[in-house]
């Protein structure tokens, strides 16, 4: 207890995360579908007639060119499209990202749920109602959040980056030359753009994802239906995975959104919050929009948890005599 659940939650989570990145990228490129389009007056283009007509003739022409959306693609696309244009390396675009997000926001989390669940763990039945198993979830994913939010934007960027035009790629060679780079010229405050949605996210996420693989645990020990190993782990992780998802999706696109944007001195920024966003991102696109990306994310989320958790168990039986 203490600093070893720590260890072993930060131990678990870094291999989870190198291992699953390249999904967490796909999922990135698809959140981010689509957000060029929002109409913006100021930025259409007035086009003028080459020549005059009469004005008795009634002949209207237009005066904006409006180009169409690109069609939507999915992951495998995506994916596919990433390596001929980018090569394969381009799939772990913003690793040392993922890596150092995991070594603050997740050791943090994990870390925080183990001290919160051993204190509040009845011990009578060695068991922790749900209701704790959750506001322990939300406590500790909005602590990690806190500590982890720009490593958190580095590397949602760094993963984006490749999607924009090579003139307005950012090219950071690392996460700390992305955390300087942004320092530099968009100030300190940048390093915490977006927190207030990726606290939120982090509690719904944690709390979904650490109360439901305890209780789906407990659940299946009780009821006998298999022994404590991994098949039971493994089990207990694809329903965390799945719950976590369905929960959190809708957040990771606002905050995705939100982080990646370009924020110039003097022009407007695309959002003015996360409210904001959310509403022209189901204006333009649709309330379905909010659940972008949600194949790759449970594509990710799933075998990440299983990674998580069977890793987790796996550094426990390890550390048990420390």
């Amino acid at each position: 207890m203490g600093l070893k659940g720590f260890a072993e939650g930060g131990i678990a989570s870094i291999i989870a995360g190198a291992s699953t990145h390249p999904l967490d990228l796909i999922k990135v490129r698809m959140q981010l579908q689509g957000e060029s389009h929002i109409p913006n007056p100021s930025a259409l283009q007035s086009y003028r007639p080459a020549f005059a007509l009469s004005s008795a003739a009634n002949i209207s022409l237009p005066t904006t060119l409006e180009v169409p959306p690109p069609p939507r693609v999915g992951p495998l696309s995506i994916g596919l499209r990433i390596i001929q244009s980018e090569g394969a390396n381009a799939l772990f675009s913003g690793v040392s990202a993922t890596i150092l997000r995991q070594t603050l926001y997740s050791t943090t989390r994990m870390g925080l749920y183990d001290v919160l669940k051993h204190k509040w763990t009845d011990s009578d039945t060695n068991n922790m109602p749900l209701a704790r198993k959750i506001v322990a979830g939300l406590i500790s994913g909005a602590v990690g959040a806190a500590v982890g939010n720009p490593a958190d934007v580095a590397m949602v960027r760094m993963q984006a980056d490749g999607r924009l035009p090579i003139e307005q790629r950012r090219n950071y060679k690392s996460v700390v030359d992305a955390l300087g780079q942004m320092s530099k010229h968009e100030g300190v405050a940048s390093l915490w753009r977006g927190s207030g949605l990726t606290i939120n996210r982090a509690m719904i996420v944690t709390a979904s994802q650490l109360a439901t693989y305890d209780q789906a645990k407990e659940m299946i020990l009780e009821k006998g239906l298999m022994n404590d190993g991994i098949g039971t782990h493994v089990t207990a992780s694809f329903v965390a995975g799945f719950v976590a998802s369905v929960a959190s999706n809708p957040i990771d696109v606002i905050k995705t959104r939100v982080m990646n944007m370009k924020v110039e001195p003097g022009v407007e920024p695309p959002y003015k919050g996360a409210l904001d966003c959310a509403m022209k991102t189901v204006r333009v696109e649709g309330p379905m929009a909010l659940y972008k990306g949600f194949i790759p994310t449970i594509s990710r989320q799933g075998p990440f948890t299983v990674v998580l958790f069977v890793t987790l168990e796996q550094v426990r039986k390890l550390l048990k005599d420390f």
